[in-house]
């Protein structure tokens, strides 16, 4: 059975945590994010923190459990809870928690949630799973990060079964397993994570007033561009991590003398993308936010994106979003099922 035919044979009877339509009243939602959605960049920053806020708009009662670092006291009017966390074995920058001190447990507690939302794969994710369990509370499960096809690039390839092992483990202890794709959808179905009737598509969009072709600048081309604007500009935006295979990116530049390149964001693989690109027409602004992040997005000719591990890609949509074409990897970022009508504004690399 496929996640479609779950979803038709289920119309007369939804699951109770998905009927939103008539189940309205104010919810207590004990959310766990691991690493912080405040602190590590990461393509999940934008999605929690607005999730959270429109929790709160619709009057949900929040409570949030992190990673301890960098987090503030509330966010929006959610209360949260940093947990100490260590960093991870093979990614030295992503930290980790289990979330299961005595404090956290009564802090849960005393908040009684109706449900718990814990994002996965993880550490954090267990946690959560026991409190659930010990609380009687369902838990959802919201899977954003694709670790099993990370695992070969860092380190040994035979941890991916083992992966796939956690995974099913934690996902049919879940009620309900969000997917920000159908193609993800897929590929947990594939590997009989969960049944089919408990996967569903955590549907994601992008503010299209911030991320707009109006803010198309001559001043930011000028700096993405190191003073050439009349040369072509290809653009990505992102966390600059190994699993993007951005290295792809320069073989592109060797074929394109003529073109400048822009990397706007940060991350562990930095250091080496800049030795790699030194000498050729290259620009590393680091953390761009707030208006500069939408002209950067909107001032270049080509946003492209090589990763191949990509669960959903915001970035793709805010590229889109702001009016540019998108060149992407065939197997990776157009698998969240997003297009414009007649298919403009896509590129396979």
């Amino acid at each position: 059975m496929t996640i479609t035919e779950a979803r038709e044979q289920e119309e007369d009877n939804p699951p109770l945590l998905l009927d939103s339509e008539t189940n309205s009243s104010p919810r207590r939602i004990a959310l766990f994010v691991e690493p912080s959605p405040f602190a590590y960049v990461s393509g999940y920053k934008n999605r929690f923190q607005n999730f959270i806020k429109y929790l709160r708009e619709m009057g949900d009662e929040v409570l949030v459990v992190t990673t301890h670092e960098g987090v503030p006291k509330e966010f929006y009017g959610a209360k949260l809870i940093g947990s100490r966390s260590f960093p991870c074995p093979w990614y030295q920058k992503v930290p980790l928690s289990l979330a299961l001190s005595p404090r956290i447990i009564s802090e849960v507690a005393r908040f009684k949630p109706d449900i718990i939302h814990a994002s996965s794969p993880g550490i954090m994710v267990f946690g959560a799973l026991i409190i659930a369990k010990l609380l009687c509370v369902p838990i959802v499960m919201s899977y954003h990060t694709h670790v099993p096809v990370y695992i070969p690039r860092y380190t040994f390839s035979w941890l991916v079964k083992p992966m796939w092992l956690i995974i099913k483990f934690l996902h049919q202890a879940a009620d309900l397993t969000l997917v920000p794709s159908a193609a993800i959808g897929r590929d947990l179905q594939a590997a009989r994570v969960t049944a089919a009737n408990k996967i569903r598509l955590w549907n994601k969009g992008v503010d299209s007033q911030s991320f707009h072709p109006r803010f198309r600048s001559h001043e930011m081309r000028w700096r993405l561009s190191n003073g050439a604007p009349e040369k072509p500009l290809i653009v990505h935006v992102g966390r600059l991590g190994v699993e993007k295979s951005l290295d792809f990116l320069k073989r592109v530049m060797d074929r394109l003398p003529d073109a400048r390149i822009a990397f706007i964001g940060d991350g562990p693989y930095r250091d080496e993308l800049e030795k790699m690109f030194s000498g050729m027409p290259a620009v590393f602004t680091g953390m761009l936010g707030g208006e500069e992040l939408s002209q950067a997005y909107a001032s270049g000719d080509v946003f492209v994106m090589p990763s191949e591990s990509e669960t959903l890609g915001l970035v793709v949509l805010e590229a889109m979003s702001s009016g540019i074409p998108v060149g992407s990897s065939c197997w990776g970022n157009p698998r969240y099922n997003s297009s414009r009508p007649g298919g403009q504004n896509w590129l396979s690399l």
